[in-house]
């Protein structure tokens, strides 16, 4: 037979937690069998109670988070209620701000009803009712956050803007500040501003104004009412942009503000519709109105009132000050005014000052125009009509005169009559007539005459105009206006004088006359004071004027017309080698125009005016070392024979003027002593005298002539160099390159003479080089020597490091070719910086550095070399790569060193670490920066820095994932209990760990402690990089003590200074009181040989570790029973420290048909606790009389019970079933690694299925519903920890059955149905009764 013993428990909520007990030693059950009965009566009750209860829902959402753009119909959230007996579920929302929302009253799902704003509601409350159909509905205020989106756009405040504004505001003057808010939060209600467009002209005007971040309005330039009187700003607002619909928006908006611009008087008033002018006729009445002008203010928001004035005076017009009208003032006279047209300046004037404090005002010109009326009549005047002054008196009497018998038509002379009419256009037209004695004699001309005209009286009969008849006649000249005919007429008499005729011809004394006149005579010379003709007629008949002719003649000569006397007009003219004597006629004309004439003969005389002509050029050319000799010619073009012509020599002072000689009347000219050409300074070997010609005239007068002598060049130098010795240098590898420059000269003058040429004597190094003359100038030459294009010198291999070389120089055109100049020339070679540099090998060694920052500043210093003279050399780092062992360590110690340029390596950080990287490489090379040639850069070369390792980890201890358990009864000395892992990061005898055991407490289960020694020791051993500590038992363990030992392990390295770590085991002890009897109807042979199956089936069933402490044969256990043929004794232990009693077995077994028929066909028969001491039959009886006597008293209320709660148990059952066949069938491979609360069914790792060490799923359940009351353990080790997750490494056995196979029916159901289930199943070690 096999007992169980099952109770529950009320819990708070109402809901029942179903709890395996087991049985603790403490109750003595197995003891004392009367008092286990008892409880088990009064117990009874209560458990059906209990089964019978139904747990209320729990809700869970307090508080959720709904955007307010979600659209309508959209999922809001989710409420989430758990009802631990599964009863199906009804969700209800209420209260004003469900509102919003709708909910499905099946599934909890919440959708949006109505559209959220969070700028109207940001918080919303309503509750909501959860129902199971069982239970009264649970309700809870949940309250809804309305998250913000950027679904606002700025607002502006104050609306409408309206700015006025003076138009002399200055500029960056703020005016007006708009604002805008954003109802949104965060970056979505900052507010930006801009000006979008400016009216008018926006493209003119957008950069009149800007505004700034904080709404001001700034002018940004300079206004002016004349041509803008307003403007409207448009302006942008926008914020910052938030998300919208799951889209980045930005919003914004415009409003416009007006701005008025006031006028200010900062204009002058203008004039309207000019040019002003008008009329008005001259015989207007005073205080006519002529014309009206008009003005205004422009600055037309002002509007000042405006005042005129003329301000030119002694005009015959004034102006109205107010209204503008000009109007006649003086009568009008136009024939007196100064003109038709009267110009007047008028001033317009404002009222006020202008805002600058001074007087607004204009002016402009009107124009008044005088119109004529024919009011004066047609007047006579004395004058020629161009000089007439008509605002003289008027002249009635004119005198001319006419030669007599004039010819027809012909004027009468010596007359100057106009005749004017002031009025003007057909008002001054007048008509002419003759009238008296003698007006059949003559006409006027002309007859009509419109405004002012010329009047002439002109013969018409000759015949009648006659001296001998009259010397006088006399005329009137009528002139008739004959638009005017009360005053039309004016008359003027004219006096005739008649003049006689011209009969006589001039006459001279001679018919010619002889003159003379020097030639250099000067202007105005008087050749003949008079030469006169005589004529007899008289008055101006008789008056005589003198002319020469022909006309040519006067350029040079000139009459006096009056007197006849003849004068030298233009003396320069007068030159007696070019024209020695002149011919002219002198004429006489009388007053009558009588000619009369006679010849003059004038003889130009000699005067010393001409200098002497040299004749010919003298250029002379001669060897050097000869005389020269030449004779001077010229002629004097003055008088044969005079002093005036007779020439004299003379050798002017000059340069060479001492080296020759001439005779002063020959002219012949001779040089003193040889010439030298080289004496000379002048290239061409030439010499210049100048000779000075002169006669013996007064003034005396002479001529210069240069006499050229080339002297001619003979080769008598040889070539001088300017120095002995030269010294160059030249910079090796480079042929063809420039090396220097030496320098000689020849005396000689002629190029070929001069001409100089360079080579090198033979000598060692002469063969490298090469020299090229070049000329400079006259005799002076260079040599440029070169490195030899071929030849590529080399400092390095060049012993000594210069050449020594003679250079000479040779004239090419000598007739000794022997003669030649040396000079010596020595070439320094110069190193180039053409090497690449190289690293020194040993300063490339291994270098160590401790971790920590425990060396700093230089550890190393790389040294370099480079062939070169000249160098500066330069390190560089090119990369660092680190390395943990042979694995990269990636790029943490890119910053450990530093490279300086000359080549030390600095220590940069104190951070260096052996334990994350224990080997550095620089990658680095060397820079040569005076290369000037060929490769700057050394071969890269590599620096390895070994970091040595510093005792500066502690051991750190693996995390514990196991739970230790010891049962005293089959734990040998030496048996290992627990296990410890640990790590140093150090190296050496720094990171060599030893265990050791510190303290063992053993905390019991009422909570005391007590220290124990020597229970346990550790050995440490070392597995791939980790040492383990293992716990064995050192001395015999106590079976009777209850609870768990707290052994403290320590780990320590073994390197000055020791670091040292510890951790704290947890080794749960399981006591006698847990050892479970097992009768079996076979043999104890049978037992034995069966051992590991039995073993196998229980741990398929309970899911334990089996330890088996004996198999005796039924003599042994004194048991009464005959069937019974063995006895095995075990502990049934879970990994987390907690074991199984008989009870616990007992109700594990019945709840596996499949391991109960494979224990049943193995001999099992029963379960009892383990014997330790035997119970009285007299205390065995009583409990037996109890127990049923309880019995009898509640089997009435029980059956009752039954019947009305079996729906409900029979639904907890099958929750159970499914819950217990998921256990059975999952894989323990799959497990859930976490150390398990001993007792309880909660689980170090949070959220862990106690059962299958599975995070909890929901979506996996295994129908167990309890709230946090109900996980409360009745386990006597409920008061044990353990501190480290669970990792259960124990390996799993697999049963000799199949593997599970999902689509297996469930295991409870088949043994219900008594069908034999699927024999499947697996050793599961962490499942513990406490998941029941």
């Amino acid at each position: 037979m096999i007992d169980e013993c099952v109770y529950g428990r009320r819990q708070r909520s109402g809901s029942v937690k179903m709890q395996v007990q087991r049985q603790h030693p403490q109750g003595h059950s197995h003891r004392h069998p009367g008092r286990m009965a008892w409880r088990s009566l009064v117990l009874l009750p209560f458990l059906l109670a209990t089964v019978s209860g139904n747990s209320v829902p729990i809700i869970h959402t307090i508080i959720v988070y709904v955007p307010e753009d979600l659209q309508l119909g959209q999922f809001a959230f989710q409420l989430e209620a758990t009802d631990s007996d599964n009863d199906p579920l009804t969700y209800q929302i209420g209260d004003e701000d469900a509102f919003y929302f709708s909910v499905d009253s099946q599934s909890g799902r919440v959708t949006l009803r109505n559209s959220l704003d969070r700028e109207v509601k940001a918080r919303l409350t309503f509750t909501v009712t959860v129902s199971d159909g069982v239970n009264d509905p649970v309700s809870r205020k949940i309250t809804v956050i309305v998250e913000d989106r950027n679904d606002n756009a700025p607002v502006f405040q104050n609306l409408p803007y309206v700015a006025t504004i003076p138009e002399n505001t200055s500029p960056h003057s703020i005016f007006y500040t708009v604002r805008a808010i954003d109802f949104d939060t965060g970056n979505a209600s900052k507010v930006n501003y801009s000006i979008e467009e400016v009216t008018p002209d926006n493209a003119k005007n957008l950069q009149l104004f800007y505004i700034l971040s904080n709404g001001s309005v700034v002018l940004n330039g300079s206004l002016d009412y004349a041509k803008n009187t307003f403007y409207q700003i448009k302006i942008l607002a926008q914020d910052g942009g938030g998300m919208l619909n799951d889209v980045w928006v930005v919003q914004n908006s415009s409003t416009y503000l007006s701005v008025i611009i006031e006028d200010v008087p900062n204009l002058e008033p203008r004039f309207l519709n000019e040019p002003y002018s008008g009329s008005v006729p001259e015989n207007c009445d005073l205080g006519t109105s002529v014309l009206t002008v008009t003005a205004m203010d422009q600055d037309t928001g002002v509007n000042d009132k405006i005042f005129y004035i003329i301000t030119n005076a002694n005009v015959p017009f004034v102006i109205d000050n107010i209204t503008g009208i000009i109007t006649v003032s003086e009568p009008l006279d136009r024939e007196q005014l100064p003109s038709e047209q009267v110009l007047l300046n008028v001033t317009a004037r404002e009222e006020h000052e202008d805002i600058y404090g001074n007087v607004a005002q204009t002016s402009t010109l009107v124009t008044i125009t005088v119109t004529d009326v024919n009011d004066n009549k047609p007047q006579f005047y004395n004058c020629s009509l161009s000089t007439c002054n008509f605002s003289a008196s008027p002249q009635n009497t004119f005198k001319g005169s006419i030669i007599e018998h004039s010819s027809t038509r012909l004027p009468v002379s010596n007359l100057n009559i106009a005749a004017h009419d002031p009025d003007k256009g057909i008002n001054g037209s007048f008509e002419l007539s003759l009238q008296g004695l003698n007006a059949n004699a003559f006409t006027v001309f002309p007859t009509t005459i419109a405004g002012t005209g010329e009047v002439q009286i002109l013969v018409q009969n000759s015949s009648l105009v006659d001296y001998e008849i009259s010397h006088v006649m006399m005329v009137q000249v009528i002139a008739n206006d004959t638009g005017n005919p009360t005053d039309c007429c004016s008359t003027a008499t004219v006096t005739i004088d008649l003049i006689d005729s011209n009969d006589h011809i001039p006459e001279f004394p001679q018919s010619t006359y002889s003159l003379t006149v020097v030639e250099d005579s000067p202007d105005g010379t008087i050749i003949s004071p008079n030469i006169t003709a005589y004529d007899p007629d008289s008055g101006v008949l008789g008056q005589i004027t003198y002319q020469l002719l022909p006309e040519t003649i006067l350029t040079t000569f000139m009459v006096n017309a009056t007197t006849g006397a003849l004068l030298v007009y233009n003396g320069s003219l007068l030159d007696r080698e070019t024209r020695s004597i002149y011919y002219a006629n002198l004429q006489a004309k009388d007053g009558g125009n009588q000619v009369g004439t006679t010849v003059l003969e004038i003889t130009v005389l000699d005067a010393n005016d001409n200098p002497p002509i040299v004749i010919g050029s003298y250029f002379i050319s001669v060897d050097e070392g000869q005389n020269v000799s030449t004779q001077i010619q010229a002629i004097d073009n003055d008088e044969p024979d005079s002093p005036n012509s007779k020439l004299g020599f003379e050798i002017l002072q000059g340069l060479f003027s001492n080296n020759f000689t001439i005779n002063a009347d020959t002219g012949e000219m001779h040089s003193i002593e040889p010439l030298d050409c080289e004496a000379l300074e002048d290239e061409r070997g030439q010499m210049v005298v100048t000779v000075m010609v002169y006669d013996h005239g007064k003034p005396q007068l002479n001529t210069t002539v240069n006499v050229t002598i080339t002297v001619g060049d003979l080769n008598d130098n040889i070539p001088v160099f300017l120095n002995q010795s030269y010294e160059f240098s030249v910079f090796e590898s480079s042929p063809g390159s420039f090396v220097g420059e030496v320098n000689a000269t020849d005396a000689d003058r002629t190029e070929i003479n001069s001409r100089i040429s360079f080579q090198f004597e033979r000598s060692s190094g002469s063969s490298n080089f090469l020299i090229r003359s070049s000329r400079l100038g006259p005799g002076n030459y260079s040599g440029q020597l070169s490195v030899d294009p071929d030849v590529n010198l080399d400092y390095d291999t060049l012993v000594p490091k210069f050449f020594t070389l003679t250079v000479l120089a040779e004239n090419t055109a000598a007739d000794n070719p022997g003669d030649k100049a040396n000079a010596s020339v020595i070439v320094h070679v110069l190193d180039i910086n053409d090497e690449p540099p190289s690293i020194l090998p040993g300063s490339l060694q291994d270098v160590s550095v401790a971790e920590n920052g425990t060396q700093l500043g230089l550890i190393h210093t790389l040294n370099a070399f480079d062939p070169d003279t000249n160098h500066s050399l330069v390190f560089e780092e090119l990369g660092v790569t680190c390395f943990e062992g042979d694995s990269s360590a990636g790029d943490v110690c890119l910053d450990w060193f530093v490279l300086a340029p000359n080549g030390t390596v600095l220590v940069n950080s104190s951070d260096i670490d052996y334990e994350l990287c224990d080997r550095v490489l620089l990658m680095l090379r060397v820079e040569d920066l005076f290369t000037e040639k060929g490769n700057q850069y050394s071969q890269n070369e590599t620096l390895r820095i070994i970091i040595t390792d510093v005792n500066d980890n502690t051991p750190v201890f693996d995390a514990i994932s196991e739970t230790f358990v010891v049962v005293p009864e089959v734990s040998p000395v030496d048996l290992q209990v627990a296990t410890v892992k640990a790590t140093d990061a150090d190296s050496g005898l720094g990171g060599f760990i030893t265990f050791s055991i510190i303290r063992v407490v053993l905390v019991e289960d009422n909570g005391a402690s007590r220290p124990f020694e020597n229970l346990f020791r550790v050995s440490t051993t070392l597995d791939k990089g980790t040492y383990i500590g293992s716990v064995q038992v050192a001395s015999n363990l106590d079976e009777s003590l209850k609870g768990q030992y707290q052994v403290t392990v320590e780990a320590k390295d073994s390197e000055e200074p020791v670091n040292r770590a510890q951790t704290v085991l947890n080794i749960f002890t399981v006591d006698q009181s847990y050892r479970v009897q097992l009768q079996f109807l076979t043999t104890v042979e049978e037992v034995q040989s069966n051992t590991e199956s039995i073993k196998l089936a229980l741990t398929s069933v309970t899911k334990t570790a089996v330890y088996v402490v004996a198999i005796r044969g039924i003599e042994d256990t004194r048991d009464t029973r005959v069937n019974v043929k063995s006895v095995m004794e075990a502990y049934f232990v879970y990994s987390n420290g907690t074991a199984l009693d008989a009870s616990d077995l007992n109700l594990l077994i019945t709840s596996d048909p499949v391991g109960l028929a494979e224990l049943v066909k193995l001999g099992l028969t029963l379960i009892g606790p383990g014997e330790v001491t035997k119970p009285t039959k007299e205390i065995e009886l009583i409990g037996i009389i109890a127990g049923l006597a309880a019995f009898l008293l509640i089997f009435i209320l029980i059956m009752t019970l039954v019947l009305v709660l079996t729906t409900k148990s029979y639904k907890r059952k099958l929750n159970a079933m499914k819950a217990l066949k998921v256990a059975t069938t999952f894989n323990p491979a799959t497990a859930q690694q976490g150390a398990g609360i001993p007792g309880t069914n909660q689980y170090n790792a949070e959220g862990a299925n106690p059962m299958l060490n599975h995070p909890l799923d929901p979506s996996h359940d295994l129908g167990f519903h309890e709230d946090s009351i109900s996980v409360t353990s009745m386990n006597s080790l409920d008061e044990n920890t353990v501190n480290a997750p669970a990792d259960d490494n124990v390996e799993v056995e697999q049963v000799k059955m199949q593997p599970t196979d999902p689509s297996d029916k469930e295991v409870l159901v088949a043994a219900l149905n008594l069908k034999e289930p699927t024999k499947t199943g697996y050793l599961n070690t962490t499942f513990t009764t406490t998941d029941l």
